[in-house]
């Protein structure tokens, strides 16, 4: 790395979230290329080559850049509606406006996603996007674009429906695939975009969409898929005591069971919400190393349940954090989902023990990053891994008074990012990004929700 440029952060507090949790109260970060050289207490070493940047963080707390581990991006369009609904009746209500998307909604819609992700320090992004009306244009390619002009690593999991309503699903007919179409084009997204490098900035995931929206075949012929392109694979599971039901009345059987005679368990595969997971489940998740996402505020938003994290996190489940789509978490915030995992997880059987802020602070950077297969990559402040890392500022009003840095991260107001970087290049600077124009996606996401609320009217 001495050829490299070098970036030097110092007088900052660090909070490594590496395998022993190693914190600094006062210490140094060096980044030579697109990679994390160095770090530990005190200042920089002397002596140092190419540095471009010194950069003074005093006031600050530097962590892992944080990991979103399940998103809708096209949602960002239809936010603020069917507030008052439960998962099955909200997927009715807006599924005949979703089944009108197209690729220039997309596009806005997945700026807009993530803007508000990396103003807020998501590093990594991923999009289970799964909602593919017949000639709506190349959505992958769109989503896939904006987040290589916004400039944050990204999985797009490729996401997929073959159950309609005259199937007893609930999108519109012409709002789904064929099963021999949904893997095609799957294959062609993997195969087009999917890069499998140590500093990919894009991957893909095979991602039917969730068990009452596929059909058998599609999970199972999915799975086989993923495991011969060598890719991961995600879906929805266990949201809601409605899926439970279903899953029986259809299938025989609970949907982990039901995933599990599917090939949908093992150490390549990550599933949102599992809300409702009984210890059979859990021992089933943590003996296949199956990964979780949790999403607290969607799950209250829409009143399914408390998932029980800290009973996974105990058997060895891996467990990230997720936004979910913006139709079920207006604020569309990673941030939020730190504070909001440890509250609402204390109203669960653990109570006050359920979780603390470094558990939280681990769900949103490495567990997420053990969660998209990119553990040995991200989500930890090490030595030779890539520099994805975020500078938040503690000493304003809001945190001043909070002597332990990660508390006031975690249990206080949203912090300012004073810097964000991905790959070794800074993509925020005081709250706002460097790498697109924040009004101008904010005009182009309401010009295309209007439109877009004006098309399903007249439809």
């Amino acid at each position: 790395m001495a050829a490299e440029r070098r970036i030097v952060i110092e007088n900052c507090a660090i909070a490594t979230v590496d395998g022993h949790d190693t914190e600094y109260a006062s210490g140094h970060v060096v980044l030579a290329g697109n990679r994390i050289e160095s770090l530990g207490a005190g200042a920089a070493p002397e002596g140092l080559e190419n540095v471009a940047r010194r950069i003074d963080a005093s006031g600050h707390l530097v962590t892992p850049g944080l990991i979103n581990t399940h998103h809708h991006f096209y949602q960002w369009i239809t936010r603020g509606l069917a507030t008052d609904h439960n998962l099955f009746n909200w997927l009715v209500a807006l599924y005949p406006t979703w089944a009108r998307i197209d690729e220039p909604m997309v596009r806005a819609a997945a700026q807009g996603s993530l803007a508000m992700m990396a103003r807020g320090g998501v590093t990594t992004a991923m999009d289970h996007h799964y909602v593919f009306p017949r000639g709506s244009g190349d959505l992958s390619g769109a989503i896939i674009g904006a987040a290589r002009d916004m400039g944050v690593r990204f999985t797009l999991a490729r996401g997929s429906m073959d159950r309609s309503e005259k199937d007893g699903g609930l999108p519109p007919d012409f709002a789904v695939e064929t099963l021999d179409g949904a893997l095609a084009a799957t294959e062609e997204t993997v195969r087009r975009h999917h890069d499998s490098s140590f500093d990919a900035m894009t991957q893909v995931a095979v991602a039917p969409c969730s068990p009452f929206s596929v059909s058998t075949e599609l999970l199972r012929d999915g799975a086989q898929l993923a495991r011969r392109l060598g890719v991961r694979l995600h879906t929805h599971g266990s949201e809601t005591v409605e899926e439970e039901k279903f899953c029986h009345e259809l299938f025989g059987m609970g949907p982990t069971d039901y995933f599990e005679s599917t090939g949908w368990l093992g150490e390549d595969v990550w599933m949102a919400h599992c809300v409702h997971m009984n210890d059979s489940d859990i021992a089933a998740f943590a003996r296949s190393r199956t990964g979780v996402a949790h999403c607290p505020s969607s799950n209250a938003r829409l009143a399914a349940g408390i998932a029980r994290v800290p009973d996974m996190l105990a058997a060895g489940v891996p467990v990230g954090l997720g936004v979910d789509g913006t139709a079920s978490n207006e604020s569309g915030e990673l941030h939020t989902e730190l504070r909001n995992a440890l509250l609402i997880n204390r109203l669960g059987a653990h109570r006050e023990a359920a979780l603390n802020a470094r558990q939280a602070l681990r769900l949103g950077t490495y567990g997420g990053a053990q969660v998209l297969g990119r553990a040995a990559e991200t989500g930890s402040l090490e030595p030779g891994k890539l520099a994805d890392l975020v500078l938040w500022k503690l000493d304003t009003l809001a945190h001043a008074s909070i002597a332990d840095p990660v508390t006031a991260l975690v249990f206080g107001a949203a912090a300012p990012v004073t810097a964000s970087f991905v790959d070794g290049r800074q993509i925020v600077e005081d709250g706002r990004l460097l790498t697109a124009d924040e009004d101008a996606i904010a005009r182009a996401t309401r010009d295309e929700a209007r439109r877009l609320a004006r098309i399903a009217a007249e439809a």
